[in-house]
């Protein structure tokens, strides 16, 4: 019974033992599953890997190649040659370079690479490099200061190739022919030259602005040098091109264009308001024998100062229009400083043709019904003649009493005071005879 016992126990723990052999054994053959799974993910992924590392590769391949397509077709085509150049026409061949050769008298630019203190060396475009040397370097020494290297200027060629193979250049004749370009610029632009005073003749004065001598006529002074022109000796002072004509070597400047700026704009202004016939008030400037000068005082618009509001123009009151009697001397009827009314007669450039007469009716309009013949007046003798004397009836009605009707020995003086019969008028000449009245009718009186 006890035998029985043992063998049930027995065969219930080996069941169990291959119950636990067959789960270990499943286990195993998951575990290997499982890992042949795995390898098989790892290896794709690392085929999956290569396969891009590979594409990339490939990308940066053609990338490369059309890089190197794009800038061959972009880059001209250059020779490929292992010569080296021997000669200067092979080395100019080579670089691309191109040699000018300069001519006698031309004005060529040129770029300065070298100065010291005796020389100014400048690429022209050249075999060799011009030089300003000797005289050439000395009467430039001025413009020669402001210079620095690769500085572009403008020069002319004295000499294409001396006995040494050098290029001789100046800056004088070179800069000169630029100056005057310039003042036919300010010519046009109206900017202002410094000019220096260097000798006074009759005409105005003699100037020069870097070398090259002009002319101020006294006429184109401002009032502060108008007949004091000898205070500008060595002095420098502004001006204004008014003409330029290089060939015949007339430059004429203008100070007045620069002192008095603001009053010739004013005048300017003035101008163009002024028309004939006008009336204003004139102040007299100055007499001469032919006339008397006035400036005359325009209103202007548009002025926010009392002085913005006031435009001057000169004019002229000639002999002829002072008074409709016969004017020897302007003096005695003006004085310098004097107001006096004055109309516009016309503008003849920039100045006023005026008049005072005209401010007063011509009395020759009325002359036939208010000196009818057969009429006697009184009169006084203004002037004396060969053929007989002249008696002023009143301011612009001149008379002539004949010699032919002066008795011999009664001829009449200037100043005298004379009774008169009026014989003939002629209007449209401004004539009029005169006959003496009388007492006694003389002898072959006609």
């Amino acid at each position: 019974m006890a035998v029985k016992l043992k063998s049930s126990k027995t065969t219930k723990k080996e069941s169990k033992n291959k119950e636990v052999a067959l789960e270990s054994q499943e286990s195993k053959v998951t575990e290997q599953k499982t890992k042949k799974s795995d390898i098989k993910k790892v290896k794709a992924s690392k085929t999956e890997n290569k396969k891009e590392v590979v594409k990339e590769e490939v990308k940066k391949v053609e990338d490369k190649e059309l890089i190197k397509k794009s800038k061959t077709e972009e880059e001209p085509k250059k020779k490929v040659t292992d010569k080296t150049p021997t000669s200067m026409e092979e080395l100019l061949e080579a670089t691309g370079y191109e040699l000018k050769a300069p001519k006698k008298g031309q004005v060529v630019e040129g770029v300065v690479t070298d100065i010291t203190k005796k020389m100014v060396l400048i690429d022209i475009g050249g075999k060799t490099e011009g030089m300003v040397v000797d005289k050439e370097f000395d009467a430039t020494r001025d413009l020669i200061a402001n210079l620095s290297v690769g500085d572009k200027v403008s020069v002319y060629v004295s000499s294409p190739e001396n006995e040494r193979g050098q290029i001789l250049l100046s800056l004088k004749k070179a800069a000169v022919d630029r100056k005057w370009d310039q003042f036919s610029e300010f010519l046009e632009t109206g900017d202002t030259v410094e000019v220096m005073g260097v000798e006074v003749n009759r005409g105005g004065l003699i100037v020069t602005t870097e070398g090259i001598r002009g002319f101020v006529p006294s006429s184109q002074f401002g009032k502060e040098f108008l007949g004091g022109m000898d205070k500008l000796l060595n002095k420098k002072f502004e001006v204004k091109v008014i003409e330029v004509d290089r060939e015949k070597n007339r430059l004429i400047f203008s100070e007045r264009l620069v002192s008095e700026a603001q009053a010739i704009e004013k005048k300017d202004k003035a101008l163009e308001v002024i028309k004939v016939n006008d009336i204003y008030e004139g102040v007299v400037s100055g007499i001469m024998p032919f006339g008397a000068f006035m400036t005359v005082t325009v209103p202007l618009k548009g002025g926010k100062t009392e002085e913005e509001k006031i435009g001057q123009v000169e004019g002229l009151v000639h002999i002829s229009e002072i008074s409709w009697e016969k004017v020897n001397d302007p003096n005695d009827y003006f004085k310098q400083g004097d107001r006096v009314k004055v109309k516009v007669l016309g503008v003849d450039n920039g100045k006023l043709n005026l008049s005072v007469k005209q401010l007063s009716g011509d009395p020759w309009t009325t002359i036939a019904e208010k000196y009818p013949e057969g009429k006697q007046v009184k009169g006084r003798v203004t002037r004396t003649a060969p053929f007989g004397v002249f008696v002023t009836l009143e301011p612009g009605v001149d008379g002539l009493i004949h010699i032919s009707k002066i008795p011999a020995g009664s001829e009449p003086k200037v100043g005298d005071e004379l009774d008169v019969v009026v014989d003939t008028i002629e209007v449209e000449n401004r004539r009029m005879s005169l006959g003496l009245v009388l007492k006694e009718v003389p002898v072959m009186y006609k």
